[in-house]
């Protein structure tokens, strides 16, 4: 950590600049280190615009859990879209943690997992309704076509 009285330096200095992504449009940074943290609650437009401000001799740190979107349901996570759109492409770097890489109270992993099995659940929960409702679909259809075909007397 910098001391503050330190950071104070350079941040009037503006050796450190903290700015909003709204003020991030229009900018190269060169020189510089850029950080953009929270990135899983950006726009796929906001981290394209981040992503594209990136200058001469600067290096680029995006983070984010992609566990933790708080966007609308309907609302692309920028930094999930970012990660496949970017995967392979020369230049770019990713590390991912998983939940042994929990560094706080042992009891957050237990959280963690406990919600991990509860995801799970539900998506078999939900796949196998999706899966009862299509044979209920595939057999009213069945009995559709044979109620069709029986001649009336």
């Amino acid at each position: 950590m910098i001391p503050a009285i330190k950071l104070k330096e350079y941040m009037d200095t503006k050796v450190i600049q903290i700015a909003p992504l709204a003020f991030m449009r229009g900018r190269t940074l060169n020189d510089a280190v850029i950080v953009l943290d929270e990135a899983q609650n950006t726009t796929v437009h906001q981290i394209k615009m981040f992503m594209t401000r990136l200058g001469m001799n600067a290096k680029m740190i995006i983070t984010g859990d992609i566990t933790q979107i708080d966007l609308p349901r309907a609302t692309t996570s920028g930094l999930v879209q970012a990660l496949k759109i970017l995967d392979g492409v020369n230049g770019i770097g990713k590390v991912e943690f998983t939940k042994k890489d929990i560094v706080r109270h042992q009891l957050v992993q237990r959280i963690v997992e406990a919600y991990e099995r509860y995801d799970e659940a539900q998506k078999a929960e939900a796949a196998k309704a999706a899966e009862a409702a299509r044979q209920t679909h595939d057999d009213n259809e069945t009995e559709q076509q044979t109620t069709q075909n029986t001649p009336n007397p």
